[in-house]
């Protein structure tokens, strides 16, 4: 019962009464549970079975309309991110790894400068964009609709090796497919950016000046797909000289940005959830938030200046460690 008795934003008097809401969910039927989560998918890391608990919940919300989100925001969110009907191929190198900017290329520009990026072959844009974030609106059927589509563009474009910059595109790849029987290209391999990271740090490691900060790591919400991941964020920090402090908030008990419970009609527990996160970075001597997601960064980013502490994605901490400026 793990999977829902421990949700941070949901309450059951016993283990009984999540057993029957459970049960409900098993047999197709509603349950409170589908109104109730904030689409969070910490249940799936929290299953000691890997029996992934979110995609059944996320199938049901979709079926029930449990979340209830405004339609006009729920159609514009889908159209926006569609992939077009053609994609545009750009030549590459196929033995070479292709770094994926993803859909959201434009917000993360600056977080792809640099030598560890300046080199490296690259595709972007809706046509290679993972569709993950539709978990939050409860639309998994847009996921499995777009991913034919999208590797079938991955496969068209020859790419053999792909560096996922964000959680949400390698969680699509190495978890999300497998899971659901969708067969990725023949000889297609996805690298998490920070495997990458990691990889280029330790060819460059005398060149790294320790940094000496004092950071408040947060987890992205497709990290929990993945949550093997987290350990290359640890690898990291201690090869430029981050500290990642041990507070209540982190790792498997970490908290959500809070960026989509506006969406979804909860902005009160939305601003208790946030200051609880900041005030649990403050209290255990955080200088910095660290993201990998940018909209967590959109999210949390203000309220967090606001408190004194500066705001990474983590590959800029890699940047400066090599002595590389920011502005």
């Amino acid at each position: 019962m793990d999977c829902l008795t421990r949700c941070q934003w949901m309450e059951f008097s016993n283990i009984e009464e999540a057993r029957v809401e459970k049960t409900k969910m098993i047999n197709g039927e509603e349950s409170r549970v589908l109104s109730e989560c904030v689409t969070c998918f910490a249940c799936d890391e929290y299953c000691p079975y890997e029996s992934h608990p979110f995609d059944l919940i996320t199938e049901l919300q979709e079926k029930y309309n449990s979340l209830n989100i405004n339609p006009g925001i729920l159609e514009s969110t889908i159209t926006r991110f569609a992939p077009h009907d053609q994609v545009r191929l750009k030549e590459i190198d196929p033995n070479k790894p292709v770094l994926n900017k993803c859909g959201l290329s434009k917000i993360n520009a600056k977080q792809m400068e640099g030598q560890l990026f300046e080199n490296l072959q690259y595709v972007s844009g809706l046509d290679f964009f993972c569709n993950l974030m539709y978990h939050h609106y409860a639309r998994d059927s847009i996921i499995k609709e777009r991913a034919p589509i999208i590797l079938e563009n991955i496969k068209l474009q020859g790419i053999k090796e792909m560096i996922c910059f964000h959680d949400e595109c390698y969680g699509f790849y190495a978890s999300y497919c497998p899971r659901n029987n969708i067969e990725l290209p023949p000889g297609f391999k996805p690298v998490h950016i920070y495997n990458y990271l990691y990889n280029y740090l330790k060819e460059h490691e005398f060149n790294i000046k320790p940094l000496n900060l004092r950071i408040a790591y947060q987890r992205s919400c497709s990290n929990r797909f993945i949550p093997e991941v987290d350990e290359w964020v640890d690898k990291i920090c201690n090869l430029i000289g981050v500290v990642r402090v041990h507070r209540k908030y982190d790792r498997e008990n970490a908290l959500c940005c809070g960026g989509i419970f506006a969406t979804l009609d909860k902005k009160a527990l939305g601003r208790k959830t946030q200051n609880d996160n900041i005030n649990d970075m403050i209290d255990h001597d955080a200088e910095a938030c660290v993201y990998n997601c940018s909209m967590c960064k959109e999210s949390l980013g203000s309220k967090v200046e606001r408190k004194g502490l500066k705001n990474y994605i983590l590959s800029d901490l890699c940047r400066l460690a090599l002595g590389e400026s920011l502005d």
